[in-house]
């Protein structure tokens, strides 16, 4: 492990906080890094801080993580490249930190597998509300609501076990992120109801940071009929409503 993400992890354990989530951070502008971190640890996250893509891909080797924050500009390998590398065995949250104005790699990000993004320059409490949503969600720290829901949904052929985070289609395995597993959560439940993608913000991340024209939810609906094999024109699971939003048909 490297020494810089085993000294931080230490300090956070010396705040007292034994069941930390451990998140990773990963971007070569040092003061950015050691900004978020600070922010972090103050929350008593356990904080794993790597500068190099090299030493990123030991820590996501060698530790159990939680959640990994991603510069996409990083020298050698770019922050997407390590996105893919989580996504072959992990489903862990990924937040991309992004450079303004650069909606190609926003999209990139999130069809290979990213949750989020946050724009640089950004405010480091923003980024903690978004740490701490993508952890209620992935962790499912809401399970006196959960409780009350039905642990397994089913439609046509698709069966999402809600306690365990798996999903399948036709008896097969479906490998979906933790934001493309609760879209389809949440869809399941609303099933013939059209859900905005203001509501799909509203519920996954559970901050009212909808931006219009924010593409986001667009695209994890693409990527989740890419990997489910539905038709846009013709979708058997997925229908788009023009101006409304998405809906399961019964």
């Amino acid at each position: 492990m490297p020494k810089r993400a085993q000294k931080r992890q230490t300090v956070a354990r010396k705040r007292g906080s034994d069941m930390a989530d451990n998140i990773l951070i990963v971007d070569d502008e040092k003061e950015i890094a050691d900004l978020v971190a600070l922010y972090l640890e103050n929350e008593n996250f356990t904080v794993f801080k790597c500068y190099t893509a090299m030493d990123a891909l030991a820590c996501i080797q060698n530790e159990s993580l939680d959640l990994a924050i991603l510069d996409i500009m990083l020298p050698g390998m770019s922050g997407l490249q390590i996105c893919q590398k989580i996504r072959e065995n992990h489903r862990y949250p990924i937040i991309m930190l992004t450079a303004k104005g650069e909606e190609t790699d926003k999209i990139t990000g999130l069809t290979l597998g990213a949750d989020d993004y946050i724009t640089k320059p950004f405010l480091p409490l923003e980024l903690v509300a978004r740490v701490k949503a993508q952890l209620r969600r992935y962790k499912r720290y809401n399970t006196a609501e959960e409780e009350k829901q039905e642990d397994i949904l089913t439609h046509a052929g698709l069966v999402l076990n809600v306690k365990t985070h798996e999903c399948t289609l036709n008896e097969k395995p479906l490998a979906l992120t933790p934001t493309e597993f609760s879209i389809l959560c949440i869809l399941c439940r609303q099933k013939g109801n059209v859900v905005s993608s203001e509501e799909l913000f509203h519920q996954i991340w559970g901050k009212e940071y909808f931006i219009k024209n924010n593409n986001t939810i667009t695209v994890h609906i693409r990527h989740l009929r890419e990997k489910m094999g539905d038709s846009f024109e013709d979708p058997k699971y997925i229908k788009t409503v023009w101006g409304c939003g998405y809906k399961i048909e019964t």
